[in-house]
């Protein structure tokens, strides 16, 4: 009887759902609009362009990095628009701080490498969809990635960056938030 327990028990373990993984942002979550100081400054926004602040846990076994990436779907650009990608942060990294995203950035954790956005630099490049647009999607996705160091480089596109994560993450998790100019 008690090994048939003990069986029972294994089993129950080893069918509970492992814990998922998560992402937090006070400024991108539960499709909540963004404040301005997440928003660009140029192309007529008026933002602060400050990237915002991001936590997760929750990642797998085996997790050797992470990727942190904002895109909006809804760009009238048929591909939407890679406005932030952040890749090669180590895997004992849980956060990176408000402003992070600086361009020549000092609060990145080491190794960190920030890809070009589609605004053509290498750094945060905040919401700023057309005006009278309905409020765009901005996506904020942290990713567990199984290798320690990807091939790419602050060169990298948005669409080429998300690509190698494609065939490299073991989860990810995903927060949003909503930005629109009357």
């Amino acid at each position: 009887m008690r090994a048939q327990c003990v069986v029972a028990a294994l089993l129950a373990a080893a069918a509970a759902p492992a814990a998922a993984m998560t992402v937090s942002s006070p400024d991108f979550s539960n499709s909540a609009p963004i404040p301005l100081v997440r928003v660009l400054n140029a192309f007529t926004c008026t933002g602060q362009n400050r990237s915002p602040p991001v936590s997760w846990s929750g990642e797998p076994k085996g997790t050797q990095s992470f990727a942190v990436t904002l895109y909006d779907p809804d760009a009238p650009t048929g591909s939407g628009w890679w406005h932030w990608t952040v890749f090669n942060i180590p895997a004992s990294v849980h956060n990176l701080p408000e402003n992070a995203g600086t361009e020549n950035s000092t609060g990145l954790p080491n190794g960190a490498v920030q890809g070009r956005t589609d605004f053509g630099f290498s750094h945060y490049g905040g919401p700023c969809p057309p005006k009278g647009d309905k409020p765009h999607r901005y996506i904020l996705t942290v990713y567990a990635v199984k290798e320690a160091k990807l091939p790419l480089d602050a060169n990298s596109s948005g669409a080429l960056v998300g690509y190698v994560l494609h065939f490299n993450t073991l989860a990810e998790a995903h927060t949003m938030g909503r930005y629109g100019r009357k």
